[in-house]
């Protein structure tokens, strides 16, 4: 049996949500090791001037529990 553990991160992209949600995963794995899966929890942005300045994306992203 395998215990899962989920956190909830957010990712920031000047380009798109789905750029968003790459950084924080690629963030969170410079200090978890086995990340096996995210959930999208939500989407928002910053705007300037009618103009999107900031994606940003919420995740819960999942891991194993690794015993000692």
């Amino acid at each position: 049996m395998t215990t899962v553990k989920v956190i909830k991160v957010m990712g920031t992209s000047e380009e798109s949500w789905e750029d968003a949600a790459a950084e924080a995963v690629a963030t969170a794995s410079e200090t978890i090791d086995d990340i096996t899966g995210i959930e999208v929890e939500s989407k928002t942005a910053d705007v300037e001037d009618a103009e999107i300045v900031e994606f940003k994306t919420t995740v819960h992203v999942a891991f194993p529990v690794h015993g000692e």
